[in-house]
């Protein structure tokens, strides 16, 4: 006889994992992460072998709209992660499907507003980029077709969310090797022998999004039945819409949603104060916060299983992991930043003259290095604590946090960039990490205290 729909849970212990399993976590959130940029590069060098020069505008303009738009809907993976971590340490199984369901539906309702939104959005973005007449009409082109693949692309979000959750990130490197290939071969086919142009790239790169969803689910739903093949049905119906889980889900969505606009607000702000330095410490800047970036494809596969573990260990009820997943990554992800610090400490400016060979973009971005060293080193306390407020679903306090970081950000621009120019905006955009950073560590006793709350209330 199958179990009742809602069997009680059968609490297990929360993990608490080693330096060699954290890092067996960690090294496929990585090299995924690294494979996400790789895409766009593949897509322009297919762009810059078979299409125009009005093409390869358009890619640029087109892929900056999606970026923008797909990133604000972020939430959808953060979320789910947490909520999916929890229930999994609760021993909790259809809470756990139902985690996943419920943001699995919404990606696909907001996928498919974003497609009957279309034309608003394509007037909004074409009229805030300034692009030549030839170059807006092939970028419209590109958003219309590429637009199709946004349920799916809002989907995959959840679902990714779901195994980092679970800690099967392996298989997210599989995803997107596979969605990768198949992408690039479809943008060489479509921009190459069919003389599709940007709009071939668009439509592969559409058709790669429905794959990744298919594979998604094809790599997640056998490995939720292998946990529980006896219950029946696989996801409880009747609950996906329960008022009170969905009050919870929109506004742990809505939190995270406000906290990246906040951090889209203040990487703009740097962005524009740069710009009014001139052309010269505007690519600068650009440059180092490519190797920012660099850096934070590493700093977030420790943030990523910090997620994981903090789930798990509050859904167990279960302080003591909590403390011990906190205390493992956080080691792991400071030696990290260390070693990267180094690595740019002795080849960045190596790296530096890789990327461009234009002499004053060079010497300006050398003589800021250094401040592009001291962020890396202390942005690894914002990125774990990320992960700590995210597996514990304390969305509040970090869309709070966030708020109040951009806030000093701001203040500390005020005051040092008419005194120490870009120099100075550099040490207040340090200032703004470490403020994330201090502002959620000052909020992490209290989550400690809940957790002991929650363990004294079983």
């Amino acid at each position: 006889m199958p179990p009742p729909p809602h069997p009680h849970p059968e609490r297990r212990p929360a993990p608490r994992p080693d330096r060699r399993a954290i890092l067996g976590i960690v090294w496929p959130i990585v090299l995924a992460n690294a494979a996400t940029p790789l895409l766009g590069l593949a897509d322009t060098a297919v762009i810059g072998r078979y299409g125009t020069v009005v093409d390869l505008g358009a890619i640029a303009l087109g892929a900056l709209v999606f970026s923008f738009v797909y990133w604000g809907f972020g939430f959808l993976r953060m979320a789910t992660t947490g909520f999916v971590a929890q229930a999994d340490g609760a021993g909790d199984e259809p809470a756990l499907r139902l985690a996943i369901a419920r943001p699995l539906l919404l990606g696909v309702i907001l996928g498919s507003a974003i497609v009957v939104l279309q034309r608003p959005i394509e007037a909004a973005a074409l009229a805030l980029l300034d692009g030549s007449a030839d170059v807006e009409a092939i970028t419209a082109a590109y958003l219309r077709t590429r637009i199709w693949g946004a349920p799916a692309a809002l989907a995959t979000y959840a679902v990714t969310g779901a195994l980092i959750g679970l800690g099967l990130t392996r298989r997210l490197l599989v995803i997107q090797l596979a969605v990768n290939a198949l992408n690039i071969g479809l943008d060489v086919a479509f921009a190459g022998p069919l003389g599709l142009g940007a709009a071939g790239v668009a439509l592969g790169t559409a058709i790669a999004e429905w794959f990744a969803l298919g594979l998604s689910l094809a790599l997640l739903v056998p490995a939720l039945r292998r946990r529980r093949p006896d219950l029946v049905p696989f996801v409880d119906w009747s609950a996906l819409l329960d008022p009170a889980a969905l009050r919870g889900l929109f506004a742990a969505q809505l939190d995270i949603m406000i906290r990246t606009l906040a951090l889209l607000a203040g990487f703009g702000w740097f962005t524009n104060q740069g710009a009014r330095f001139g052309d010269v410490t505007l690519a600068a800047n650009h440059l180092l916060l490519q190797l920012v970036s660099f850096c934070a494809f590493v700093l977030d596969g420790f943030a990523f299983a910090t997620e994981s573990l903090v789930g798990r260990a509050r859904g167990a009820g279960d302080r003591g992991a909590f403390d011990h997943a906190v205390r493992r990554t956080t080691e792991l992800a400071a030696l990290s930043a260390l070693l990267l610090a180094g690595v740019l400490f002795v080849a960045g400016g190596s790296v530096i003259d890789a990327l461009t060979d234009l002499a004053p973009v060079r010497a300006a971005a050398r003589g800021w290095l250094p401040h592009t060293i001291v962020y890396v080193v202390v942005s690894v306390v914002a990125f774990q604590l990320d992960g700590v407020f995210i597996g514990a679903t304390c969305t509040r306090q970090m869309r709070d946090a966030s708020l109040a970081a951009l806030a000093i950000f701001l203040g500390l621009s005020w005051v040092l960039v008419p005194r120490f120019g870009n120099a100075g905006l550099w040490w207040a955009f340090v200032g703004y990490v470490i403020a994330r950073g201090a502002a959620l560590g000052v909020l992490l006793p209290g989550l400690r205290r809940a957790i002991e709350a929650d363990v004294s209330a079983r």
